[in-house]
């Protein structure tokens, strides 16, 4: 049931936020890109939309479910989803045109999520596209990064911790120049509060 309620309700909500990083990449049609931490698909279909041969990796398999019904029920036939861990990317050296992040990065404990962003570095080609959306750092003062917050805390300890740590990192700025990347563009959505970083892969 959640996953159902994740797929008709937060969806929407992100919607902006999925037609900004497909934008905002620059992708082409016969793209090869890659969704890591994919959820229900929507950046995914996004990415084929523009022609791209897109692909999602999860690790939660009721969400790689998911977003292959949702395939089949958006009449997408060109994505492809797999259960993977995003500290482990299975794919190749250099495979990928680009790949994209879209609020996991807060999910995840710091070693887990340093280690994320150096897999991406190494599975998409160099000059290739790196795209990060995630939480603003520091949150604005407003009422959604309030909503935001209560939001984290209700998802348990867990997550809760791992946001907290996020937060305390510095967000998606401090996360690639640790990760010795540099901004190219970005774009700030949901009242300040979303951020999406595109970067070059070095």
């Amino acid at each position: 049931m959640l996953l159902i309620n994740y797929s008709t309700i937060i969806d929407p909500i992100l919607k902006e936020v999925r037609v900004c990083a497909a934008e905002l990449s620059g992708i082409k049609a016969g793209d090869r890109v890659l969704d890591v931490c994919c959820g229900t698909g929507d950046q995914v279909f996004h990415y084929e939309q523009k022609g791209a041969v897109a692909t999602g990796v999860d690790q939660d398999p009721g969400m790689i479910e998911l977003a292959g019904k949702n395939r089949k029920r958006r009449g997408f036939k060109h994505s492809t989803f797999r259960v993977a861990s995003a500290a482990e990317l299975p794919f190749s050296d250099g495979y990928f045109d680009c790949a994209s992040i879209s609020l996991g990065l807060h999910e995840m404990e710091r070693d887990e999520r340093n280690r994320a962003v150096s897999e991406m570095k190494r599975v998409v080609k160099k000059e290739g596209v790196l795209m990060f959306i995630d939480f603003r750092v520091p949150l604005p003062r407003n009422l959604f990064a309030y909503l935001i917050r209560a939001v984290e805390f209700i998802a348990g300890r867990d997550n809760h911790k791992c946001f907290t740590d996020y937060l305390a990192q510095g967000g998606l700025r401090q996360i690639l120049k640790e990760a010795q990347l540099t901004p190219q563009e970005e774009a700030l959505l949901m009242s300040g509060n979303m951020q999406v970083i595109k970067s070059s892969n070095p």
